[in-house]
């Protein structure tokens, strides 16, 4: 039976993975920072007994990633999907109105606590069979695709992502291990708003096939929900 760890899994499109992967038979370990608040996920796990399994972790929280990847030590962990991020709202005001400390927090979410994931993470991911690392950027991360300026915060902190990405799958790739980023679209969630083009249903299908067919030769590449790559 493979398995799923997925972060940010309380809602939106980590709730869905959690959904989706649980529904076809896959074991999952759903992270969040207060299950015992995440009404729907609990649900969800008490839909699939003994398939899904809800664990506490601030990503932010560094501690905490090492002390559940130590819970975790004789885990197989097929699929590691980083999909918790934050987009600070402080971003909306432009140039010239930087929040500074939300732009660290954002960096610390976005950018660094997936790195550390990896890091935590990867002995139990090089056992696995599948041995995939995908990690939710966004084509807001995009250089060649940003034409309309601001969101200084968000935007660096998926293009630091994305850079993460593609160190991971050079530097894990003796191990066997496919590492990707991916862009779920604009998607209808609390972040995306609803006026997104597409539901977190298609989205997380989308992404869901694109994983599937992952090859080593795609490691390190920007892939769109639809399997379009994306321009860095």
């Amino acid at each position: 039976m493979p398995s799923l760890l997925i972060t940010g899994a309380n809602r939106g499109i980590g709730l869905e993975f959690a959904k989706q992967y649980a529904k076809a038979g896959w074991r999952v370990l759903a992270c969040c920072r207060h299950p015992d608040k995440a009404e729907a996920l609990e649900q969800l796990a008490s839909q699939h007994e003994g398939l899904l399994n809800l664990h506490a972790l601030d990503v932010a929280n560094f501690d905490q990633i090492d002390s559940l990847a130590a819970d975790l030590a004789d885990e197989k962990i097929d699929l590691l999907v980083n999909n918790a991020a934050i987009y600070p709202d402080t971003d909306q005001r432009g140039f010239g109105s930087t929040d500074y400390q939300a732009w660290m927090h954002a960096f610390c979410v976005n950018s660094m606590a997936p790195l550390k994931m990896a890091e935590a993470f990867v002995n139990q991911i090089a056992s696995s069979q599948q041995k995939k690392i995908v990690c939710i950027t966004s084509k807001m991360g995009s250089i060649a695709d940003n034409t309309r300026g601001g969101c200084y915060l968000y935007r660096s902190s998926k293009a630091a992502l994305n850079m993460v990405v593609k160190s991971l799958s050079v530097d894990l790739a003796p191990q066997g291990i496919i590492a990707a980023s991916l862009h779920p679209g604009w998607v209808k969630t609390d972040m995306g708003g609803p006026h997104a083009l597409i539901t977190t249903q298609e989205s997380v299908a989308g992404m869901r096939q694109v994983i599937e067919q992952l090859t080593p030769a795609q490691s390190g590449k920007f892939y769109a929900y639809d399997g379009q790559e994306i321009p860095w």
